[in-house]
């Protein structure tokens, strides 16, 4: 019986020692501004389903599922192929298939050209900074003053009580 006391805490420190090295290593991991790799996107028999996130997918919209990035993280998709990207926000978790490290939306497949491959090399780079497209510049919104007409007195007695009615 002595010897299990001091095993027991070896395994306690080896344990300890094991989970702070995932945890760092997993942060680190997480960290990494660019992946390369095939990205796929979804079927349209998904289009209205709901998304890891609660959101139903839009097949229009630029949205993308990724495996670790934060649901809202804007990310810049890059088709290697042909060199066109284009920007998405994460709202799922995938892709599951081996290889694959991101699933888009269909008008973001599109948007980069590989609707007719279906699965195309891409590389990711998460946006820290982004302008949103076609907002425009903060404008002053008019302040509108409305009057309202005193319609008592040119309403008839007759024309009320057929609203009345």
């Amino acid at each position: 019986m002595p010897f299990n006391k001091p095993m027991n805490m070896v395994n306690k420190v080896r344990n300890a020692i094991c989970t702070t090295f995932c945890v760092v290593l997993c942060a680190l991991t997480g960290s990494a501004q660019t992946q390369s790799g095939h990205a796929s996107y979804y079927a349209k028999n998904f289009n209205g389903r709901r998304t890891a996130s609660g959101e139903r997918l839009h097949r229009d919209s630029f949205t993308c599922a990724h495996r670790s990035y934060p649901f809202g993280t804007m990310l810049r998709v890059t088709n290697v192929l042909n060199g066109r990207q284009v920007v998405v926000r994460v709202n799922d978790r995938g892709p599951f298939r081996k290889g694959r490290i991101i699933d888009l939306s269909w008008a973001a497949a599109k948007a980069v050209g590989m609707i007719s491959q279906g699965i195309a090399p891409v590389t990711v780079e998460r946006m820290e900074e982004f302008d949103i497209p076609f907002k425009p510049e903060e404008q002053q919104i008019p302040q509108l003053e409305l009057d309202m007409a005193d319609i008592k007195e040119e309403l008839d007695s007759a024309t009320v009580a057929k609203w009345r009615r």
